[in-house]
């Protein structure tokens, strides 16, 4: 994926972020990010197959597929059968959400 593929790219491009300052650096944003709970970056291997199908679904749905993908890990941690999540899924696509 390269950085022009975000919808939201155009409108920031030119946005100049040299002075920028960590969100450790800004006491309002670091509350909101300890209060959020975080989250941790990290290197995983997925198959093509199981990664179109989440950039897919954030395609039509106008989310990102990353986003989606931390729902689905969430939802099985949490006890989820797959079973569950592919009829939420179904129920969620027949409401046309």
């Amino acid at each position: 994926m390269n950085a022009n593929s975000d919808p939201d790219y155009d409108r920031y491009a030119d946005l100049d972020f040299e002075d920028a300052k960590p969100v450790s650096e800004v006491p309002a944003l670091a509350q909101l990010q300890a209060e959020q709970g975080g989250k941790s970056r990290i290197t995983i291997r997925v198959d093509n197959a199981t990664l179109a199908v989440f950039k897919t679904r954030a395609e039509k749905t106008g989310g990102n597929y990353q986003t989606l993908m931390n729902e689905a890990l969430r939802q099985v941690a949490q006890g989820f059968t797959l079973a569950e999540v592919v009829r939420e899924t179904i129920r969620e696509e027949l409401r046309g959400e």
